[in-house]
């Protein structure tokens, strides 16, 4: 169930939210919503909510695993390949996998501009200057790199 009662404006709450992100190098980029999450956000995919867990969608097969492996694998569906870093490089999007002791937590994209965003849960997507931005308790810290082609053939 998707609810925003009481909820605090999105500045105020991923200031609070996120302590690397209290000196405001963030912007907020769409309203709340609950339709999809960070991994199907950094995957394009703004229809469905992406987990290995049996009622929300999964790349079909993909093992259904809260494991790196796991989550590389569904990114490879999308044509992503693991890379050393998360440098901005000509041709190339990548994404970033965030883990807590190996287990995926959240994955941002990165822009064209060399910034990332991420899809903060239910509630918005932010646009952050640096991957350890969104470093948190809760998101844990980077631990997997891919990347994939901008220009794929069809």
């Amino acid at each position: 169930m998707c609810e925003y009662k009481n909820m605090p404006d999105a500045v105020t709450w991923v200031r609070t939210s996120f302590p690397n992100l209290q000196d405001g190098r963030f912007s907020v980029m769409s309203n709340h919503t609950c339709t999809y999450n960070c991994i199907g956000w950094a995957a394009g995919d703004t229809e469905n909510w992406w987990w290995p867990s049996p009622d929300d969608y999964w790349p079909e097969g993909v093992p259904r695993e809260e494991t790196i492996e796991a989550f590389k694998l569904a990114f490879q569906t999308r044509g992503y390949e693991p890379c050393d870093d998360g440098d901005l490089e000509s041709g190339y999007e990548r994404v970033a996998i965030y883990a807590i002791a190996g287990q995926p937590k959240h994955i941002a994209r990165q822009l064209r501009s060399g910034a990332w965003t991420s899809k903060l849960g239910k509630a918005w997507d932010i646009e952050h200057a640096s991957l350890d931005g969104v470093e948190c308790n809760e998101y844990g810290r980077t631990v997997q790199y891919l990347r994939r082609p901008t220009h794929r053939a069809s």
